[in-house]
């Protein structure tokens, strides 16, 4: 009774700390971008960064919300799939946690286009297209770390699949879903690095459909199955 109490409370908490994740990583990863950046122009995307400069500070902040929610996810769901097979259990841990530092010092990009951008920094006498380059420079560099923090972002899903597919209380299709969205950021990954215009193709947000619908369904049965009370025997 004790144990599986104790179950509920962590699945309960890990859900939660998905459910961040989960809202922190759209607002950061999908939303504020696409209102921002324009990728083929570099004008307006210096433009719509210096007229929403709050909306791009928010950018940061809600990135590091969410990377600081992704490195203790992992560590509650330790604890949670531990049981089911501890040395994939180890393994999830390790896999997840290496994104967050890359993120954090990724996050160094996004801070120049903010000392460029701010007005405070107008003396460097920089003309105006070598602004506009230099913030464009800085926001592909930062879109290249990203791709590495991807990496791990996919090799974390595998083993936590497997753990979910194993552990009998969680339904089988997310961790199948898991698995396969490892390989389709890994195929992503690969994709972007081979093929410079991979992006205008169209497949890579199909391909990382089963790792959306794996993580963000897991994340809403954790919630569910923490929060529903079981009679026990």
């Amino acid at each position: 009774m004790t144990t599986e109490f104790s179950n509920k409370k962590l699945a309960r908490i890990a859900g939660l700390i998905y459910l961040g994740v989960v809202l922190t990583g759209i607002f950061s990863l999908i939303y504020i971008p696409s209102k921002i950046i324009v990728s083929d122009n570099a004008s307006l995307t210096y433009q719509n960064i210096a007229s929403s400069e709050p909306l791009f500070r928010l950018w940061i902040v809600i990135g590091l919300l969410c990377y600081t929610f992704f490195l203790f996810l992992p560590l509650v769901l330790y604890k949670l799939l531990k049981p089911v097979n501890e040395n994939y259990a180890k393994l999830m841990v390790l896999l997840a946690i290496m994104s967050v530092p890359i993120f954090f010092l990724n996050v160094q990009s996004q801070f120049n286009v903010l000392s460029l951008v701010s007005n405070t920094n107008n003396h460097l006498g920089f003309a105006t297209e070598q602004l506009q380059s230099q913030v464009m420079l800085y926001l592909n560099q930062y879109d290249n770390g990203m791709r590495i923090v991807h990496i791990f972002s996919g090799l974390w899903l595998f083993p936590f699949g497997y753990l979910v597919f194993k552990s009998g209380f969680l339904p089988k299709i997310l961790g199948v879903l898991l698995m396969f969205g490892c390989f389709g950021y890994l195929i992503n990954f690969v994709g972007h690095t081979l093929m410079p215009n991979y992006s205008k193709i169209g497949i890579s947000s199909y391909i990382s459909l089963p790792a959306s619908l794996g993580e963000i369904g897991t994340c809403l049965w954790l919630l569910i199955m923490g929060a529903k009370d079981k009679k026990t025997t």
